[in-house]
């Protein structure tokens, strides 16, 4: 199980919004011992590029590891946009994390070692989850599309929760892209055995399954607004009755963040 999840810990009872959905609230809590920082640290590395491979990937620069890190791979720290993709980078690892170790599901990996530009968003859905419940093909299965917003550097809240909500509801339609390119990325890796996981959520009407969404916002404390997450609306989404809602709010979370990224280069 990742650090992170040492951290992350279920506030009392939920929030009700407006509408009578149900939104679930988390709290990243520290301060965040050396060692787990290490750790997780670690962890976050592997998405972007696994040790076993930075040496082969760096060779023909003239990058130290940590050099060829910070240069070629993660988010700028300082310059537009790379603060905003790196914050945002987090929160999808953080909420992965979430979905594979507290829902049960598994999420692949790796997709943000596949980054033309290291200071981009990767386009379709943020999270793709995989549960499988009965026997081959049973209509139990589940498939969870998970959207993820952040809001980590201060300031008033800004909606984070509507744009996630907003884009799950566009997860039906573009799933397909996605799981297309997650198995096109575990063949290409040698993964045969999770490429036939995701094949198996690829053609609902002849394998039925249950699909399932999520949307969540990680946010500094300074941008949690309990009303206005309240106010966050659902009504449109085409996949209400199977949409679960999702907050983790915390302090500092920037300067955790660039810490992450820090021990991740200098650690390599």
């Amino acid at each position: 199980m990742p650090p992170s999840l040492n951290y992350l810990k279920q506030c009392v009872g939920t929030l009700t919004s407006g509408e009578g959905c149900i939104i679930h609230v988390w709290e990243l809590g520290g301060p965040v011992s050396p060692l787990d920082l290490s750790e997780w640290a670690r962890h976050f590395r592997q998405h972007y590029c696994p040790d076993a491979e930075i040496d082969q990937l760096r060779d023909g620069t003239p990058f130290s590891r940590a050099e060829y890190l910070v240069n070629l791979v993660f988010p700028d720290a300082m310059i537009a946009p790379g603060p905003s993709i790196r914050s945002g980078d987090f929160a999808e690892i953080l909420i992965s994390d979430y979905v594979e170790y507290v829902l049960g599901y598994w999420v692949p990996r790796g997709k943000f070692a596949e980054k033309a530009s290291r200071d981009e968003s990767v386009k379709g859905v943020d999270i793709l989850g995989f549960k499988i419940l009965g026997a081959r093909h049973a209509p139990e299965d589940e498939l969870l599309t998970f959207e993820v917003k952040a809001e980590l550097s201060g300031g008033q809240y800004s909606g984070a929760m509507q744009k996630a909500v907003t884009d799950s509801a566009k997860d039906y339609l573009r799933s397909a892209i996605t799981l297309n390119a997650t198995k096109r990325r575990l063949i290409r890796a040698g993964e045969h055995e999770r490429a036939l996981v995701v094949q198996r959520f690829q053609n609902k009407d002849d394998r039925p399954f249950v699909f399932k969404c999520g949307a969540g916002a990680v946010l500094s404390d300074l941008a949690y607004d309990e009303a206005d997450v309240r106010s966050v609306s659902a009504r449109d989404h085409r996949n209400l009755a199977n949409l679960q809602l999702l907050v983790v709010k915390g302090t500092h979370l920037m300067a955790l963040v660039h810490s992450l990224f820090q021990a991740a280069a200098n650690e390599a």
